[in-house]
């Protein structure tokens, strides 16, 4: 019989800790299969570690990554990936936002001979700027991207052992699962499903966050922003080249057709920001590299709990 690790990234989650808990076990009940539950505690400062030691001390398949600090998302995930032990791995977020009734659909699909099993959303619930924000940034993705990723697709998927382990091994450090999940091959199948809002509390990744992990997303896997950069530099520089011939021909037949510094000033304002982006656009790639260089670890391991035994064997 195969085992199936459930892996969650936790962080401030107090709230949804026992809701959560009896949905797994709900979805957990119509697989066939011996289960693993891997919550990753990522720093978190309210009740939630001490409701999941709770949980791990009456319940031996589960199993808490507790890190040392909150170390972000897709760091959390990957410290799940690692210290997961089953034989397929379902990865999800905690704020019961991805439904853990979908897990045993992603696991049917596993049984057909799928080694990736991508949840795509059907629907979602985000509101105002936030909503706004996701949508906008999967338009933009696809279209600078490299990577032929599907819409609405997030962390939410299964991949088998071999998958989990070839994720989870890739070094970057500005990481974005869906992207290093695709990298990696495999056959792929998809399971669709309507996104929930948040059970409980507020979102833990502020728009701030989102931002950032969208350009992760985007300078991690397209080249396309400094391609675009030389075409409108190029493009710029000819049309530039081309006004400077066209005002010495006029300045040669005598005729004087700019009064004043507004041309040069606007030119002068336009190229110099022009400048600035591509400026911009180079140091964020400089800067990805710098901390790729500095191979510090994605994160640090505080502890493992399993059924109220400590350790810190981490992977």
């Amino acid at each position: 019989m195969a085992t199936i690790s459930i892996t969650l990234p936790i962080y401030n989650e107090a709230a949804t800790i026992s809701t959560l808990y009896e949905r797994l076990n709900g979805a957990a009940e119509q697989i066939s299969h011996e289960m693993e539950f891997v919550f990753v505690d990522d720093g978190s400062t309210d009740a939630t570690y001490t409701k999941l030691a709770e949980l791990s001390a009456n319940d031996p398949r589960i199993k808490i990554v507790r890190l040392s600090r909150n170390f972000g998302h897709q760091a959390a995930c990957t410290a799940g990936l690692r210290n997961s032990d089953g034989d397929a791995v379902v990865l999800m977020d905690g704020d019961l936002q991805d439904p853990p009734e979908v897990i045993p659909e992603l696991v049917e699909a596993w049984e057909r001979g799928y080694r990736v099993v991508l949840a795509r959303r059907k629907s979602r619930y985000e509101e105002g700027l936030r909503g706004w924000a996701m949508s906008a940034f999967y338009k933009a993705f696809e279209w600078l991207s490299d990577v032929p990723l599907p819409h609405e697709v997030g962390i939410f998927s299964l991949m088998d052992k071999t998958a989990a382990q070839e994720v989870a091994a890739l070094p970057e450090r500005h990481r974005y699962i869906p992207g290093l999940r695709w990298w990696v091959g495999f056959n792929v199948g998809e399971v669709w499903y309507d996104r929930e809002r948040r059970f409980a509390g507020a979102p833990k990744q502020t728009l701030r966050r989102l931002i950032r992990y969208a350009l992760d997303a985007i300078f991690g896997y397209s080249y396309k922003p400094l391609r675009l950069a030389m075409i409108l530099g190029l493009i710029v520089s000819t049309a530039s080249f081309a006004y400077g011939t066209i005002l010495l021909l006029l300045r040669i037949l005598g005729i004087n057709v700019v009064a004043g510094f507004t041309t040069q000033a606007v030119a002068i304002l336009f190229l110099g920001g022009l400048n600035l982006t591509f400026i911009g656009i180079l140091g964020e790639y400089i800067a990805r590299t710098y901390d790729e260089v500095k191979h510090r670890p994605l994160y640090v391991v505080s502890e493992i709990v399993k059924g109220g035994n400590r350790t810190v064997d981490a992977r």
